[in-house]
């Protein structure tokens, strides 16, 4: 990798400084990569900007001056939008620039990208990430992508920087189809827990024994271990908000339908998450799933 200033690390343009974004620049900028930064709320950005990073007004402005151009925002809209507008990032980017979307989309959009680059000299991967925010602020995200081999290893200084499972998983696409597999399990799990909860307080249980006791056996996950009790003591504030899971479940459920699946599960939890948006707990944590089985 090349880049045009006086340091061997190449810069860096991230784009999206939410509940995850913000962590991963930030780890970028520990990593020593010089860093453009730009976001809705330009509020989020001040850590950055007092930690040496530049704020740009727009995605496509933040593009222009950078090696890679890193993208995490909410929908699959959004990055449509900085992607393809008019002084959008596919416009603004330098010849030879690396595209990373990391944002939880759509398959098809990853390839759209993908085949827009490589018409104007640009190199593409879709690389959505697991983790939450413990992940993002501890640099040990798992990684999934999509994309040519030679971009997907031209990336991998910048990957590690932000994660500690990192893999390529085919061509464009791959990685947001191996996310919505990600998101599938999420899904039943975090319906798992919510459930199990619910019948321990049924049978009149001590329900932080009983998560104690299972969660260390072949039920344990870091979903029960770490959001169960969370569900007990009503903390909702958010790693990852229900707004944001129902778009990739709705994501995963088209895909699914697309190849002639039926998955019950991941419908049905999708049903709960969707009565917790109807509620008004949008901005809450995934774990609000608890709330459907205490109405």
């Amino acid at each position: 990798m090349t880049s045009t200033t006086s340091t061997a690390m190449p810069t860096i343009a991230f784009i999206g400084l939410g509940i995850m974004g913000s962590s991963m620049a930030l780890n970028l900028m520990k990593a020593g990569f010089p860093l453009h930064v730009s976001t809705r709320s330009p509020a989020k950005a001040a850590p950055l900007v007092e930690a040496g990073a530049i704020l740009h007004a727009t995605a496509g402005e933040a593009a222009a001056e950078a090696d890679v151009v890193i993208t995490i925002v909410g929908l699959p809209s959004d990055v449509e939008e900085v992607y393809f507008c008019e002084g959008g990032i596919l416009n603004r980017a330098k010849k030879g620039a690396l595209l990373i979307d990391m944002t939880t989309s759509s398959p098809s959009l990853a390839i759209r990208i993908a085949e827009e680059a490589a018409k104007r000299g640009l190199s593409a991967l879709d690389a959505p990430v697991s983790g939450g925010d413990i992940g993002a602020r501890e640099a040990r995200l798992s990684i999934m992508v999509g994309g040519d081999e030679e971009a997907f290893e031209r990336a991998q200084p910048v990957f590690k920087a932000m994660g500690t499972t990192i893999a390529h998983q085919g061509g464009a696409g791959a990685g947001q189809h191996t996310k919505a597999c990600n998101q599938i399990v999420i899904a039943n799990n975090m319906m798992g827990v919510a459930e199990s909860i619910a019948y321990a307080r049924a049978a009149g249980l001590d329900v932080k024994k009983v998560l104690s006791s299972i969660g260390t056996g072949a039920a344990g996950s870091f979903l029960l271990n770490a959001l169960g009790p969370k569900m007990l003591d009503g903390d909702f504030a958010p790693g990852f908000m229900i707004e944001h899971f129902v778009k990739d479940m709705t994501i995963a459920a088209a895909e699914a339908a697309g190849y002639g699946l039926d998955l019950v599960g991941l419908q049905a939890s999708m049903e709960q998450y969707k009565r917790r948006l109807e509620a008004g707990d949008a901005r809450d944590g995934t774990q609000a799933i608890i709330k459907s089985y205490e109405e």
